[in-house]
């Protein structure tokens, strides 16, 4: 049985934009004093002035020609806002995809607002199983162009379209990974708005295919105790609270219900001609389980989907509910471990200096409210006794939420690599620091504030006695922790850190990655 409808346009179209990742090389050059053989007494140059941040970037940073980096290839995709072209990284040969937007189609303050928030929700959920990963974004004068990971696979609409509708085996499989991604985006304070078989990509043309949402643009961090009320979405998966303009988190999980209803038979749940028929419908919400194939569905399978269909948000299903319903569980899930995006960047925070920890704690304590909204949902979402700090058993409990499968002895070296003040639980900032994105580093204001934390006499230069000061009042000052410091940071040996060897050791790696656990 073919599907009897068609692709359309959201209720409400924004700005495509996705995340930030590359690092701008035009940093500022402070240059440094004769070293300690020299005879003359030192005389340190005035640092150079305060960097000058470009106010009117939709990134915040420097322009950058994607170009030094990348060659555009073949035209892959075209939509209302830029064209997506095949690209190849020039250092590595590794394929991606990068999406050009014209900087004249964002006309208002909104639609560049809108574009924001859309790349700070990509870069907040970046790293996480079945969401496309961003490989980096770059601006020039006319476009603002993000590269990302090419799904060869192309839309889960068009594999729909191809199939008639699936087994229950490969619906369930399906339905699994688009509840994940609901799931993950709940938990990490994000509501998605447009679930649609549209907006997944399969990482390849094979059955078994991985799928990975793509277009939060119309997506938001959910606000605590907020009703929204604008009518976003696409006509099919909309749901009756988004209809009736109150509605919350709870309105993805009917979308899913309805991708899932199409998976199984083929067709929408909710049909009409016209866009008010399908709204009327949909506010009925009388859902057709006589028709072929249903009769020769599980009654399993069925209660799912009514229970996704719930017309009232209240009383309808949860994405963790929906994970761990007989049905769902009735595949065979793999028990590969799974690394959540969390548990990613807690690991890498695990393996910094103690410097850059402390560099990044400065740079929490700076953001915007609207910077760490991400954070904070799920900061509140692990806080399960609400006192404020994140115990041991919540970090293992909020982890295992996120899919990842850890050992009680790799859950204590994360607790004890973000738990900076040694007091046994995370607090507030200690979490925002150790999870937040790298792509805050791309901000050239927010590396400049961490440095002049350090630089207490405003030299251009952190000294071996500044970086004692600094390090002491967090309880972390001892003579090799220091000498490790400075060895590992100061390039060219003169035993200071000038802004130039800092914002190496903020955009890079740990100097010896290695195997973290």
């Amino acid at each position: 049985m073919g599907l009897c409808f068609g692709k359309e346009m959201p209720a409400e179209s924004k700005a495509n934009g996705y995340h930030g990742g590359m690092v701008n090389q035009n940093q500022i050059q402070y240059t440094k004093s004769p070293g300690p053989e020299a005879q003359l007494p030192v005389v340190r140059p005035k640092p150079s002035p305060k960097p000058a941040f470009r106010s009117d970037t939709i990134l915040g940073k420097a322009y950058e020609d994607v170009r030094l980096h990348y060659s555009l290839g073949k035209e892959l995709g075209r939509g209302q806002f830029g064209v997506t072209y095949l690209c190849t990284e020039i250092s590595s040969g590794e394929q991606y995809a990068c999406k050009s937007i014209s900087k004249k189609k964002l006309v208002t303050k909104a639609d560049k607002d809108d574009m924001r928030r859309e790349i700070q929700i990509m870069q907040h959920l970046s790293g996480q199983p079945n969401i496309v990963a961003f490989k980096g974004a770059y601006e020039d004068n006319g476009s603002v162009y993000l590269v990302m990971e090419l799904c060869a696979g192309g839309e889960l609409f068009d594999r729909i379209i191809a199939n008639g509708h699936y087994s229950e085996k490969a619906a369930a499989s399906l339905c699994r990974s688009i509840v994940n991604v609901v799931n993950v985006c709940h938990f990490m304070g994000v509501m998605h708005r447009d679930l649609k078989p549209e907006n997944f990509l399969l990482s390849d043309k094979t059955e078994n295919a991985a799928l990975k949402a793509t277009d939060f643009g119309l997506s938001v961090f959910i606000e605590q105790g907020k009703v929204y009320k604008d009518i976003v979405g696409s006509a099919y998966y909309v749901p009756p609270e988004v209809l009736r303009r109150k509605y919350g988190k709870e309105a993805d999980i009917w979308s899913a219900g309805v991708i899932l209803y199409i998976l199984l038979s083929g067709v929408p749940p909710f049909w009409a001609e016209t866009e008010r028929g399908i709204f009327d419908a949909v506010l009925k919400g009388e859902i057709d389980f006589e028709s072929e194939p249903w009769p020769s569905i599980s009654s399993s399978a069925k209660d799912l989907v009514r229970r996704m269909l719930t017309q009232d948000p209240k009383t309808r299903i949860t994405a963790a509910q929906v994970l761990e319903h007989p049905w769902m569980r009735g595949g065979e899930a793999s028990d590969k471990p799974i690394d959540s995006a969390v548990l990613s960047r807690m690991k890498q925070f695990r393996a910094m200096n103690k410097l850059k920890k402390l560099a990044l704690k400065v740079i929490a304590e700076n953001l915007s409210a609207e910077e760490i909204q991400g954070l904070k949902s799920m900061f509140m979402n692990m806080d399960t006794d609400k006192s404020g700090t994140i115990t041991y058993e919540e970090l293992k409990t909020g982890l295992a939420k996120l899919g990842s499968k850890l050992t009680e002895a790799e859950v204590k070296q994360l607790m004890e690599a973000a738990d900076v003040d040694g007091d046994g639980s995370i607090d507030y900032i200690e979490f925002i620091t150790a999870t937040m994105h790298k792509h805050r580093l791309e901000r050239e204001e927010n590396l400049y504030k961490a440095f002049q934390y350090f630089d207490k006499d405003s030299s251009g230069f952190i000294t071996r006695d500044e970086l004692q000061t600094a390090l002491k009042e967090h309880g972390i000052a001892d003579a090799e922790t220091i000498k490790e410091i400075i060895a590992e940071v100061d390039i060219d040996n003169d035993g200071t850190i000038n802004y130039e060897e800092f914002c190496t050791m903020m955009r890079t790696g740990s100097k010896q990655p290695g195997k973290l656990f």
